[in-house]
């Protein structure tokens, strides 16, 4: 028996997988990566792979970066671990809270630590009520969020999700937990009018905190751009939009940027496009490309100072983890920082993403691309049956799945959603060469795929 087929039925018999069928994976087993540089990707076959997706849209500085591994590696000596409990805390983490308030959207000057995404807001869902509570308004602990939208699958962040894979048989949405339609242009009732669309969607957020009461709801939460729902792009102004009628209402926006934080967009943050501050926001993944588990959930001063008011009796916030500001994961993340401002990696994504967005653009001239949809390097292609009717395939045939296959074979990791949407995060250290090979073997997996279905 080969090593490889050893660790797959290791793999089989003890590994749970997060979002996968898992008596199908049991049956199909585990790709398993042995080794990664620049942006490429090696299974234990040795087969050659180019990363599309950024591993899950988050080796946002690229493979190998021996910067961040040389960070690491020092920090370990060093100080491997060291609590921020107790009023301990470490260099690299003081650092980061500081540079991370530096770099945000103007205000958001309190940054409370974790290890990824779902931490992070749970974090926000947390402190936001721990505030309320604190300043005499009780009442406010509804959510309302986007259908579509994402918000990590803990068991209080995954209600906020809006996807039905993330609600079923766990007893979510909970009662405080609400939803309006998402701002998807292309198949929105009032699009494809970019106008219509955030008219709509203002609308909707207004008559739902006046279905629960506006004493009664605490915050709105969004994506800029709404990532495993299928990268949905609001129409432009969308987030100004939101910070107005979340104003005007007297409830919290909170912005979760876990995906499209630190250059994958654009800019170090998607809300930089549009001039917003959110009253929360929530950083992940790119924060430490990838290389750590880490997050941040960043507040006003405002809400810190609601929320170390009610301790002023001496009385500890009870919120945090083991391995919040960890040592290691605050150097790396210093180390990406570095990259991304100094190491010209937010230019060249800059760059690199115009260029992405342009070739992408063309597949629409395929019969079966219905939109294409993107900003930066980040991006969807939806496909359908109908391009008139904009019907979709059928179910059946999962052919997103199926063009998923061909691109592997022929050396290109993508994102296949399960209705038929197909995502890319390539990593900011692309080049526009690179783009042209994503691009080739797209267009021969998308003609394989269809040849084969219809």
């Amino acid at each position: 028996m080969s090593e490889t087929e050893h660790l797959l039925q290791l793999d089989r018999r003890h590994w749970v997988h997060p979002v996968v069928p898992l008596r199908g994976h049991e049956a199909r087993g585990a790709t398993i990566w042995k080794s990664a540089q620049g942006i490429h990707l090696v299974d234990t076959e040795g087969r050659r792979v180019q990363d599309g997706f950024s591993g899950l849209w988050c080796v946002n500085a690229g493979y190998g970066q021996q910067s961040l591994v040389k960070a690491a590696q020092e920090q370990m000596q060093q100080l491997p671990y060291a609590t921020g409990y107790f009023h301990f805390a470490s260099e690299p983490a003081i650092r980061l809270a500081a540079r991370l308030a530096a770099l945000a959207p103007a205000g958001l000057t309190r940054v409370v630590f974790g290890q990824g995404g779902s931490d992070a807001v749970d974090s926000a869902i947390r402190l936001t009520n721990y505030y309320f509570n604190a300043t005499g308004r009780p009442d406010k602990k509804h959510f309302i969020g986007l259908q579509r939208g994402y918000h990590g699958s803990s068991s209080t962040g995954s209600g906020l999700t809006a996807l039905p894979l993330f609600h079923r048989h766990f007893d979510v949405p909970t009662a405080r937990q609400h939803h309006i339609p998402s701002p998807y242009p292309y198949r929105h009732p009032d699009g494809p009018d970019p106008e219509a669309v955030l008219a709509s969607t203002v609308r909707a957020l207004e008559a739902k905190v006046d279905e629960i009461g506006a004493d009664r709801v605490a915050a709105f939460i969004c994506e800029p751009i709404q990532g495993s729902g299928g990268v949905i792009v609001p129409p432009p102004g969308f987030l100004r939009a939101m910070r107005a009628t979340c104003d005007r209402l007297g409830i919290l926006l909170i912005v979760d940027e876990v995906i499209t934080g630190f250059g994958r967009t654009g800019p170090m943050f998607a809300c930089e496009a549009e001039g917003v501050s959110p009253d929360i926001l929530t950083l992940a993944k790119g924060l430490t490309s990838g290389y750590a588990p880490m997050s941040a959930t960043m507040m006003t001063e405002a809400l810190y100072a609601g929320i170390a008011d009610a301790g002023a009796d001496g009385t500890a916030l009870g919120h945090g983890q083991t391995y919040a500001g960890h040592p290691v994961s605050a150097a790396v993340a210093n180390a990406a920082l570095d990259l991304y401002l100094d190491g010209g990696l937010i230019e060249n994504g800059k760059q690199v993403g115009s260029y992405f967005q342009a070739r992408l653009k063309s597949l629409e001239d395929l019969p079966y691309v219905g939109e294409v949809r993107g900003r930066g390097l980040l991006a969807a292609v939806e496909l359908v049956a109908d391009k008139r009717t904009r019907q979709k395939p059928p179910q059946a045939l999962r052919l997103g799945q199926r063009v998923f296959r061909h691109a592997m074979e022929d050396g290109l990791v993508l994102r296949a959603f399960p209705d038929d949407i197909l995502g890319f995060a390539p990593s900011l250290n692309y080049t526009e060469s690179d783009i042209d090979t994503l691009i080739q073997i797209l267009q021969t997996s998308l003609k394989r795929a269809f040849a084969e279905s219809f």
